[in-house]
């Protein structure tokens, strides 16, 4: 699995109410494709956009954001951050 886990700060939290989007935390060699195909077929949810970061800290994080309006706050219920 490229999605290791989602982030959980209040600025991710925001994220999902406000922009539709999470924040994961992924393996360092997972493209945005592979991260993008996990989602869909992890949660069941269609990905418009997946932004990457490569963090000082040697982490990687994949912003994606979501398809269908409200399908954030539907896939972080399952994953039980909100």
């Amino acid at each position: 699995m490229a999605i290791l886990y989602a982030l959980t700060t209040e600025k991710s939290a925001a994220m999902i109410e406000r922009d539709n989007k999470m924040v994961f935390i992924v393996e360092a060699n997972a493209t945005k494709t592979i991260v993008a195909q996990e989602v869909l077929k992890t949660w069941g949810e269609k990905v418009s956009q997946v932004r990457t970061i490569n963090g000082a800290n040697g982490k990687k994080k994949a912003i994606v954001k979501f398809v269908r309006k409200g399908a954030a706050a539907d896939v972080a219920a399952k994953l039980k951050l909100i």
